[in-house]
């Protein structure tokens, strides 16, 4: 294979200089040193800022899979009731896991080619089924779909569900999430996507809502939410922190709001809009249906025909470009290109898909 030269994957993302310039350096003990409280403290703030919340958000130690695992054990018991909007691979994920924890789920399902517009048999399963939570997933990576959270949230507050729980791993950073107009109780996310970061930190804005039902269930766990509420009030977290992994992340997030959060949301939609023109230019076939919501921040396309893709992978590499297959039933039949954080670069794309131009 070829040196990679343009990696287009749909996160880890390639890490810029002075985010990995975080890990290169000694710090002391994230358990007696205030500098660590400080420093989360700080990063704590940056990241409200780029989620659009005034909820406490939590940072642990793991990729963005922990916080999910978290959320759900931190606030469902056997017997509670979940709706799940599955609209992917991601969607449906969260709705097994939640299974797996002994709630009740009822599925919202949707083609993976379909992002939720008319909800309103999302609003006649929530009427009827009356869940503790509701789930969704705001961009499906293995699809290229953004899910419009507006809709599930006015549904949420209408029919009083007292948790509204989203994954915006893939969102967050390259997409406006905010979070707080969108009712968001449990805001997901990880280091490794928009943000720029190695996938060493997952980090979750929780309501006071959430906190209340997370005391009331008391799960005690690795990964459990609890111990973190008055975490950092009593300078006393459950386990020892990750402090390399900490300032990394406070330093990804400081490059985005020092660019800017709307110049970088801008930069997603340009990179976007370059991706798809190229491939249209090409030929290709965007997977998403025409009415489906496409995200910023990563491109579907159905792999073209003639090539399975294994050979379009090999052939790609061969030239010094990484892009990334899918999941589950789209596996084989689309790949993706991942333009967010810092590969949403239109010097970068240009390059690339140049490559897969050669490529075809």
């Amino acid at each position: 294979m070829g040196k990679i030269t343009a990696s287009f994957v749909a996160g880890p993302v390639s890490v810029p200089d002075k985010v990995l310039a975080a890990y290169h350096k000694n710090y002391g003990s994230a358990d007696l040193d205030t500098e660590y409280l400080e420093l989360y403290n700080a990063t704590e703030k940056k990241l409200q800022t780029i989620l659009g919340t005034r909820n406490q958000v939590m940072i642990q130690t793991g990729e963005g899979m922990l916080g999910l695992w978290g959320a759900l054990k931190s606030c469902l018991k056997p017997g509670d009731r979940v709706v799940a909007v599955c609209t992917g691979v991601f969607g449906y994920g969260i709705a097994d896991m939640a299974e797996t924890v002994g709630a009740k789920v009822k599925r919202f399902a949707l083609p993976y080619n379909e992002t939720v517009a008319d909800c309103s048999e999302l609003e006649k399963i929530v009427a009827e089924f009356k869940p503790l939570m509701i789930t969704a997933v705001h961009c499906e990576t293995p699809s290229g779909t953004l899910n419009p959270l507006g809709e599930i949230a006015r549904i949420k507050k209408a029919h009083g569900v007292p948790l509204l729980c989203v994954d915006t791993v893939a969102s967050a950073a390259g997409v406006a999430v905010d979070a707080d107009a969108h009712a968001i109780d449990l805001c997901l996310n990880g280091s490794q996507k928009c943000m720029s970061a190695p996938p060493d930190m997952t980090f979750v804005a929780i309501s006071e809502p959430a906190w209340e039902i997370i005391d009331r269930v008391n799960y005690a766990g690795y990964d459990a939410f609890k111990p973190f509420r008055q975490a950092q009030k009593n300078f006393y977290f459950p386990n020892t922190m990750f402090w390399h992994g900490l300032a990394g992340l406070s330093t990804a997030a400081d490059l985005i709001l020092q660019e800017g959060l709307e110049a970088v949301f801008d930069r997603h939609v340009q990179a976007q809009s370059y991706c798809v023109d190229r491939l249209k230019r090409m030929g290709i076939e965007l997977f998403p249906a025409a009415a489906a919501v496409k995200s910023p921040t990563v491109t579907a396309a159905n792999i073209p025909a003639g090539l399975s893709w294994e050979e379009l992978d090999r052939r790609c590499r061969e030239r010094g470009l990484a892009i990334a297959g899918s999941y589950g039933p789209l596996a084989g039949k689309v790949f993706r290109i991942g333009h967010m954080g810092s590969q949403a670069d239109l010097k970068l794309l240009e390059h690339g898909l140049n490559i897969l131009e050669a490529v075809l």
